[in-house]
């Protein structure tokens, strides 16, 4: 089956999906361990999260960049992924989407999410040819990510570690079989008919 060029991949069930980030250990660990964002994470600050496994792999390093040695899982509600969609706004203009550059940049400043089309990856980090979709979130959906979508928060760092391990041995199809099995995530039209270019 061939893949949309954008199109949300994703680790899911009926109600959450799975979301990655990383943190320096004293954020990250912090999250494990009480299943919540910690006082020191910034709720006024924009978050990404990434619904794509290798796409956090690329964007952390495999987990070796600095400040972001903590690779977590957050496991959210379908409902609050869904509003963030609704309520987001593309972070970049385009022509015939948006009606001019002056209505887009007032869409983007109201917005409390925005969305980037990143090229998806490959266990090499190599781009591919089809994108994955990054979720920014602040102010509202960025409070209501920490406070009220989190449903779990899990340290994937070792999984992080073995998979590249087996990267870098030349043991691909072995890591293949670790990724997290993320299938299409159904987010109708009316979810993102404003963010596909």
């Amino acid at each position: 089956m061939e893949e949309p060029h954008r199109g949300i991949r994703a680790l899911h069930t009926a109600s959450t999906i799975t979301v990655y980030q990383a943190y320096a250990p004293e954020i990250g660990v912090t999250a494990v361990r009480d299943g919540r964002f910690p006082s020191t994470w910034l709720r006024d600050r924009m978050t990404w999260i990434k619904p794509s496994f290798l796409w956090m792999m690329y964007r952390s390093n495999w987990g070796t960049s600095a400040g972001q040695e903590t690779v977590l899982a957050v496991e959210i509600t379908r409902a609050g992924f869904d509003w963030a969609l609704r309520h987001a706004c593309l972070s970049s203009y385009v022509r015939g989407l948006h009606p001019d550059r002056g209505t887009w940049q007032r869409e983007l400043k109201r917005a409390p999410a925005r969305v980037q089309w990143d090229p998806e990856r490959d266990l090499h980090l190599r781009p591919l040819a089809h994108r994955s979709l990054q979720l920014g979130l602040s102010g509202e959906a960025s409070s209501r990510y920490a406070d009220e979508w989190t449903v779990s928060i899990s340290d994937v760092t070792p999984l992080t570690n073995e998979i590249h391990a087996l990267v870098r041995d030349g043991e691909l199809d072995s890591a293949t079989r670790l990724l997290p099995q993320e299938q299409g995530y159904p987010a109708g039209e009316e979810l993102l008919a404003h963010l596909r270019p």
